[in-house]
């Protein structure tokens, strides 16, 4: 089976695609009937009490190993800057994915450097052609995502991320994602300035069908959401003194059919 060809013909189409953090969540996110698992980098430096960004390579790397052999749908990762700075990292990033089982993988142009948080753009370039080129020399299928990260960083630019995501396209990238975009119309510009899918971060006020029309293919969630109900959790005992929220929780013998546990 191979799981890049299928994650790339779901892009024919507009899909949401979650983001587990652990195999855990992979199970029981899979469980629902989604077409695909997407790893988010923040969602597991949080999980093991680290911000964004403090997790190395190797460990995500081996995240991704737990993630993938968790499920049978098509995981892609989120592996931030990749491997380095350099486009020839860009590359080894491609292979050390594809070794972990994932079907596809994005890289960023953020370089981690507050000071400078955005790669100067003829070598963000270079670094998806890299890693474009290294994903075609895989022997099976695998989508690679360039993502232009202006928008996380300050940068509310919408012209140089279009700009960015065009020459990233030309450069050979299979979807484009500029994370980080709030509106609808701006989805809507930018997705008709180009000609590959394009990944949409889920919002407050964005509906799957709003994004279909506005021509975005993939819809990913980011591990916001998880956090944000148990904050909304943790307040209502603290505030409130009551547990309005477990009303939502899933029930106990579920969860144990679910990870293949006898109950007791």
């Amino acid at each position: 089976m191979d799981k890049g060809k299928i994650f790339r013909d779901l892009h024919a189409s507009t899909f949401v695609m979650p983001n587990p953090w652990d195999p855990g969540t992979t199970k029981l996110l899979g469980s629902f009937g989604f077409k695909a698992l997407a790893t988010t980098s923040a969602g597991f430096a949080f999980s093991r009490g680290l911000p964004d960004g403090a997790v190395s390579f190797d460990q995500m790397i081996h995240h991704c190993r737990e993630v993938t052999a968790a499920t049978e749908l098509p995981v892609s990762a989120d592996l931030e800057k990749g491997k380095g700075d350099s486009p020839e990292q860009a590359a080894e990033t491609i292979f050390a994915a594809e070794a972990a089982g994932l079907a596809g993988c994005s890289i960023e142009d953020h370089t981690g450097v507050p000071e400078k948080p955005i790669y100067e753009f003829s070598h963000s370039v270079e670094r998806v052609a890299a890693a474009v080129e290294a994903a075609r020399a895989l022997k099976r299928d695998f989508v690679f995502t360039a993502r232009a990260e202006n928008f996380l960083w300050g940068k509310s630019d919408l012209d140089d991320t279009i700009k960015r995501l065009q020459a990233f396209e030309k450069a050979g990238a299979d979807v484009l994602y500029a994370p980080g975009i709030g509106d609808v119309e701006m989805v809507r510009t930018l997705c008709s300035a180009v000609g590959k899918p394009v990944n949409v971060m889920a919002r407050p006020g964005f509906t799957i069908a709003d994004l279909a029309m506005a021509g975005a293919k993939r819809i990913s969630l980011g591990p916001n959401f998880a956090y944000g109900m148990l904050e909304t959790a943790a307040r209502e005992i603290q505030q409130d003194g009551t547990f309005g929220f477990t009303r939502a929780a899933m029930p106990f013998g579920k969860l144990q059919a679910l990870y293949g546990k006898s109950q007791g």
